[in-house]
Order: structure tokens, then sequence, then C-alpha cells
């Protein structure tokens, strides 16, 4: 989504560091070509004004334009206030001792509420919470059955009492049930229209005062730009909303609603959907926004999807293999399969430092299609042939490539690169300490790293 705003950035930022000294002239041009990206990617204007004459009041600061580093010190102050932007809130749910708690969701039509209302109860289920859904859209055809679908698929129970069409009613009657039933969350996927009106706030009220629903988070399509930030403006006037959820942030954007909401409504982002999979959900932590956007990478985000995709154990006999050169082509295959449930691959390249911006990789970057063609050139050969490259001759190839629907240059490709991989592993796996004490305490050290470096 940040990806135009990303290379606009980074753009103004390469001028900066042909310069040996800053002088108030430069300045003045990089906050005009800063203030162009952040309106051409929807920010909105006022917040772009307060921006901008923050950034140029330290900017101009003595220390800043005698300094050896110029471009540096723009970008630690650019960093500075983007992260002011969005307030000192971090991510998730704020902690309260309230049981059930309450979670009601807010929304126009079309937001993405019931699909966020399965990605926050699987999301909770990982916290080891024990959430129950219930729909309160009673109006829009099929509303209750999308979410008991959804319910399924995230295997987070749903309360829907058969001919009860009282949103209030159905919203009672959750709670009710959670108690009895020892579910600790209630997430309440309530009813949206296509525009703010007298009757929706009324049952919006309703629900949220026979509930004393804790959390009333309001979902924005991030699609939507400044719309979002507006309605969302006119539900915390009416409803009181205390958390923004931003879904569809993987969707082409400008972004503009991200780094806008916090000011103009004044209540904090708690989480951000970033894609169709219902593991696609995540508290939303500012500095790895702006990290990204910068060019910074996300190494925090990419270790943490690591660690939920790949198992201990599996980590550590791949550690083991790797160690004694008995890395194969299975083994290869097994790493892209997991390498895919971290989530798409532009995303996962976006968290690298410094790959932030695709443009430079856009006719050769990999994508989830060559992906699955080599996955498809593995699984075709036979169970000797991944364990053993080298016997591969012509014929064999021919074969591969014929029963993978490639071609034998793309055969020959993965096995030369493959075998490459081989070498490199091999003096890897030869280096002391490779993974600092091993599994997910190497992790853990890693991640504490970057943490107090940053």
């Amino acid at each position: 989504m940040f990806d135009s705003l990303s290379t606009r950035l980074q753009d103004v930022f390469k001028t900066l560091r042909g310069a040996t000294r800053l002088t108030p002239e430069n300045i003045e041009t990089v906050l005009r070509e800063i203030r162009l990206a952040l309106l051409e990617a929807d920010v909105n204007f006022k917040v772009v004004k307060a921006f901008v004459d923050r950034v140029r009041d330290r900017a101009m600061g003595q220390d800043v334009l005698r300094s050896l580093s110029p471009s540096q010190q723009v970008i630690k102050i650019v960093r500075d206030e983007m992260l002011a932007l969005f307030g000192n809130a971090e991510g998730g749910l704020q902690a309260t001792s309230k049981r059930p708690r309450v979670i009601l969701l807010l929304g126009l039509q079309g937001a993405g509420k019931t699909t966020t209302a399965g990605k926050l109860g699987k999301w909770l289920v990982a916290q080891g919470r024990h959430p129950l859904l219930v729909s309160t859209d009673v109006k829009r055809p099929a509303a209750i059955q999308q979410l008991n679908v959804v319910g399924t698929k995230a295997s987070v129970r749903v309360y829907d009492p058969p001919g009860e069409l009282d949103p209030v009613a159905r919203a009672k009657g959750a709670i009710t049930e959670a108690g009895n039933l020892g579910f600790d969350v209630v997430i309440v996927d309530s009813a949206g229209r296509l525009h703010v009106d007298d009757e929706l706030m009324t049952e919006l009220v309703s629900i949220r005062d026979v509930t004393d629903a804790t959390d009333r988070l309001y979902v924005a399509d991030a699609m939507t730009g400044q719309d979002a930030i507006k309605s969302a403006g006119e539900f915390h006037h009416r409803i009181g909303v205390t958390g923004v959820v931003l879904s569809k942030l993987d969707g082409d954007a400008r972004g503009g609603a991200a780094l806008s909401v916090v000011s103009v409504v004044g209540v904090p982002i708690a989480f951000a959907g970033s894609g169709e999979r219902l593991e696609d959900f995540e508290p939303f932590h500012p500095e790895r926004v702006v990290s990204r956007v910068l060019g910074m990478g996300d190494v925090l985000s990419l270790i943490e999807r690591a660690e939920a995709a790949i198992e201990q154990g599996d980590a550590e006999r791949l550690e083991a293999k790797i160690r004694s050169n008995d890395f194969t082509l299975d083994d290869f295959r097994d790493q892209l399969r997991t390498i895919r449930k971290m989530g798409p691959l532009e995303q996962i390249m976006g968290m690298l430092p410094g790959m932030g911006n695709m443009k430079a990789l856009a006719e050769n970057k990999p994508d989830d299609k060559q992906m699955s063609r080599v996955e498809a050139i593995i699984s075709s050969m036979t169970p000797d042939e991944r364990r053993k490259q080298h016997i591969i001759n012509g014929s064999r190839r021919k074969r591969i490539a014929k029963g993978s629907g490639t071609s034998v240059e793309e055969v020959n490709r993965l096995l030369k690169q493959f075998v490459q991989m081989q070498k490199m592993l091999k003096q890897l796996g030869g280096m002391a300490g490779l993974t600092g004490g091993g599994g997910k305490v190497g992790r853990r050290r890693a991640m504490q790293m970057l943490r107090n470096r940053g």
C-alpha cells in the first residue's frame, strides 16, 4: 500500500546524500517534495501542514545544519515525526480485568467487519483466549450466515440463536452464553450502512450499552482514504471509538488513511489486516510501518512470521542437515512451502532493509507463481532424484520438465542454483555459533538485539 509514498520519500532522501552540508534552501526543497509526496498519498492536508512545520523547525536547528551527515539527520527527523503522527500507543488491545471482554466492531458496509471478526477471533485464540462471535447484522442478506462461515474457517464458535432477529437481543444473548460456557471474549459484528444515519447509530448505542463493550473498534477500509477517516470521526462522536482496525492494507491505495487517522480522529490504530488469509492480521506497530515506508525494512515482523510458520523441531532438524551437509531438494521444497505460509513473497521482501522499494526489482523479482513452478519441478522428480540431484541426466531433465509443465532450461536453472545454495550452506554450516545458541533461543536473542538497536 505504501509503495508509492515510500518510493517518493526515498527519492527525496537520495538528493540529500550528495550534499556535504545542509542549507535553509535545500531543506525547503526537501520539505516541498515531502509535502507533495504526503498530499499525493492522500494524507489529510491539515496533518501534512503540521507535519512539515515540525520537520522544518527541527531541521533548521544549528546542530542539524552543521552536521556531517545531513541526510541521516533529516531521515531521523522525518522518522521521529512520522512516529509522532501515530501517537505513543502500541497496537493490540488494552489490558482489562472485565470478563467476558466485549469487542464491538463498527464501520460502514463493505469495510470488512465480518472478515475482521474472524481474523480477530483467530488472533485471540493464538493468544490463549476463548472468543465467541455474534452477528447483529439482521438486515443485510446472508450476513449472519457469512459470519458462521468465517467462524468455521477460523475455528471460533459463533452464537446464532435460531429465529432471533433483534440485534440488541442477539448481543445480550451472546454475553449470557459466554458467561455460561466460559468464553472470555465476545466479538460483536455489528451492522453497517452505505453512509452514517440516525437509525444505525441508535442501534449501535443500544448494543454498546447492553453489552458494556470494553472495546469499540472502528473498521476502516484503507482503500477509501479520507472518507474512512471522516466516517471514523462521526462514529467516534456518537459511539466513542476506542481504536481503529485498518483493513485491506495489502491493496494499492495510497496509504494516507493510515497516516491521518490518529491525528484526525484522536484514537490509536489497534490492528491492521494485510491480506485475504485469516492469518494476515496483527497488532499495529507504528515504528515498523514507518521503517517500511522509509526503506529501512521490518526485520522484527519478519522474525515473528518465521517463528509462527516454523516448528521448533523442524528448525532443529534443518540446522542439523545444514551442519552435516545433507540439505536436499526435499528440504528446499519444504522451505519454499514454509516461506509461502509466511505470506505473499512481495510482503516478505518488503520487510527486508533496502528491499521495500520494489521498483528496482520490477523486471526480475521473484513472485509466488515462480515459487509454484519451482515446487512443481521438484515434485516431478523421483525420491532418489530429490535426494541425489547429481543423477539427473538429460533424459531425466526432459521427463521432469514435461511432468511439471516447465522447460528443460528452467529445470537446469533450478539445479544450478541449488548446487550453489548447497555450497553456501556448507560454508555456513562450518561457521561456529551459526545460530547464536540454536533454535528459538537464537531467534529470541536476535529479536532482543534488534529491539535494543531500535
